[in-house]
């Protein structure tokens, strides 16, 4: 069940076929944590954050420089996952991420 959510998500659906047809970069990587972003058709983007951690059992922060996304002055945020809004995210946003895990956001001006 968990697996058949995550590949019928909407939003990760409208991610993965947006018409402008972009894949995402990895923009970020420095020990266990990757940031990898995608640029979408109406100027958002899809950001996605990897804790890739193996020693640590507690949730780790993250901190997303939304500068190098191209967000100056903060960006609307959306958890996928959660399918919540987060309101408005500013520069050095930290990000609660379990080990293993990932969180998947959708940034707008």
């Amino acid at each position: 069940d968990d697996v058949k959510s995550i590949l019928m998500d909407k939003d990760v659906i409208a991610i993965d076929q947006d018409a402008l047809g972009r894949q995402g970069d990895r923009v970020y990587a420095e020990g266990p944590v990757e940031i990898w972003a995608k640029p979408l058709k109406d100027g958002s983007k899809a950001v996605a954050i990897f804790n890739f951690g193996e020693w640590q059992t507690q949730v780790k922060p993250i901190g997303i420089h939304l500068k190098e996304l191209g967000f100056s002055g903060g960006a609307k945020g959306h958890d996928v996952w959660a399918n919540k809004d987060l309101g408005t995210i500013h520069d050095d946003f930290d990000a609660q991420i379990a080990r293993h895990s990932v969180l998947l956001l959708i940034l707008r001006k």
